[in-house]
């Protein structure tokens, strides 16, 4: 199974991919009308336990099925750092994904200058969502070895029948996979959408004691936001979206603005550099193409075409990283991969021992959930061109939209649909958009915060997300948005 699409599923820390918001509100019991009762979940006591410095760990218990609240419960793993001066109440954030950890960005907010101020007055909460890092159970769909031998094994795209035919069996296989390694098989895959994260994101609220919820959400956490919003508009106290998601666009869509979003990056990043490895599109094809058939030495393993272009991709997700970035280019032209396959491992969260996160295999569980399926070979085939088409970078290798295949071929249907928010009586969200936003491009967040009502934060910059990041103008008026609920349009 090929996946490069997943290149387009930034999983970073701070930094994530885009999906569709559910269709809003929890559903009614299948035997009544009458919402189920989640008493014994939204009064229970969470038990804290330290878990570093200034920081506690706890599990909130949810239901798998909240059609069926009296049947199993699993877990949704938190992370907290206690307010130290004037407490408002809690900040709860999401790094986005689908397939980030709440835990491990909250922990790494803890230690910010840039947070100071929200860490006096709000207990800081990262949540992992259901299926994903300390929450229980986990999603399973592979081994690390069967990820790093998909990761190396490059072949030409074959586009005919009996080519399409094996892709779609590989394909089958890992939903297969997906169901029969992790706990409740199908039951779970059925309820690890967003639909079911935004109820779990209540629970947790109510558990915290918050009469409203204060929300920080970046790239698919802004999904997550919007969502919830319209589930949940009267529960809202404050909503920063930042990085934000247009909840209208299907899956074809949002994989080829996505693409084309990484094209106007690296378009950025080649004026910057000016070098012969990838001052311009052609040159840098030029560098990565010979790798689909010949991958480069990279200590004792090797980089291949789809790897260079992951690590590429995440070196783009701030302009901070673009020196290191044209370090790892150059490198390639002297044939050697292995900073650019640094790049790629941190992208796909492989640590040093070569274990994954997961991350991944949660990505397609939740976007596969939330997107209305793709199963007609012409579209899937259309979107392989238009992808293609505005990011020319991509071309030479497997195209980037095996991610409608996996989709196609999901072991269960999904829960929601793509529309237009429109939630009412909702506060004015903040929306923070970013000019040159590879992963989330601009539009998207003005799109966003017209649907929600909200006030937009411009960011003029090539990054994706910035609030926290170091930029004054940007957090300063964030901060301002956070504690006193108000924010004003702004440019920085």
């Amino acid at each position: 199974m090929h996946r490069a699409v997943a290149a387009l599923a930034p999983v970073l820390l701070l930094a994530a991919c885009t999906s569709a918001p559910p269709t809003a509100g929890p559903p009614p019991s299948p035997s009544s009308t009458r919402a189920p009762d989640l008493g014994k979940f939204t009064r229970q006591k969470l038990a804290w336990t330290p878990c570093g410095e200034a920081l506690d760990c706890a599990h909130l218990s949810v239901p798998l099925d909240y059609a069926a609240p009296d049947g199993p419960a699993i877990a949704v793993g938190l992370l907290r750092h206690k307010a130290t001066k004037q407490r408002i109440g809690s900040l709860v954030v999401n790094p986005g994904g689908p397939g980030g950890q709440g835990t491990s960005t909250a922990a790494a907010l803890a230690k910010t200058a840039a947070a100071a101020p929200l860490l006096e007055r709000f207990d800081l909460v990262g949540f992992d969502p259901r299926g994903v890092g300390t929450s229980e159970p986990r999603l399973n769909c592979r081994s690390d070895a069967e990820v790093d031998a998909d990761r190396a094994a490059d072949v030409e795209s074959d586009m005919s029948p009996e080519g399409v035919k094996k892709q779609l069996a590989e394909t089958t296989a890992y939903g297969a996979k997906c169901a029969e390694g992790t706990k409740y098989g199908k039951e779970f895959l059925a309820n690890v959408g967003t639909r079911d994260v935004v109820r779990d994101l209540d629970v947790l609220r109510a558990a915290l004691g918050d009469e409203k919820l204060t929300y920080l959400g970046y790239s698919y956490g802004t999904q997550i936001g919007a969502a919830y919003a319209e589930a949940y508009p009267r529960n809202v106290r404050a909503l920063l979206l930042d990085g934000a998601v247009d909840p209208a666009q299907g899956l074809v869509d949002s994989l080829v603005t996505q693409a084309a979003g990484f094209q106007d990056a690296l378009n950025e990043f080649g004026r910057w550099c000016a070098c012969p490895t990838a001052g311009t599109t052609e040159a840098f094809r030029r560098l990565v193409r010979p790798l689909i058939t010949k991958p480069l030495p990279a200590g004792t393993r090797k980089l291949s075409f789809e790897d260079a272009i992951t690590g590429t991709f995440a070196a783009l997700y701030s302009r901070g990283d673009w020196p290191a970035l044209k370090a790892a280019l150059a490198q390639v032209a002297s044939g050697n991969g292995r900073t650019l396959l640094a790049f790629a491992d941190d992208y796909y969260q492989r640590d040093r021992d070569g274990h994954y996160s997961g991350a991944l295999d949660a990505y397609f569980a939740v976007r596969c959930t939330d997107h209305t399926r793709v199963t007609d070979r012409g579209t899937i085939d259309r979107a392989h061109e238009k992808m293609l088409a505005g990011a020319p970078f991509l071309a030479g290798g497997t195209p980037d939209t095996s991610e409608l295949d996996i989709c196609s071929t999901w072991p269960v249907p999904p829960t929601s649909t793509e529309h237009t928010p429109r939630p009412a009586g909702l506060p004015k969200p903040l929306v923070i958009s970013t000019t040159h936003d590879p992963a989330t491009p601009y539009q998207q967040g003005v799109d966003l915060a017209k649907d929600l009502g909200g006030t937009l934060l411009t960011y003029e910059g090539v990054q994706h997300t910035v609030f926290l990041q170091g930029n004054q103008c940007v957090d300063r008026a964030g901060v301002a948005y956070l504690i006193g609920g108000t924010a004003a349009e702004t440019r920085c």
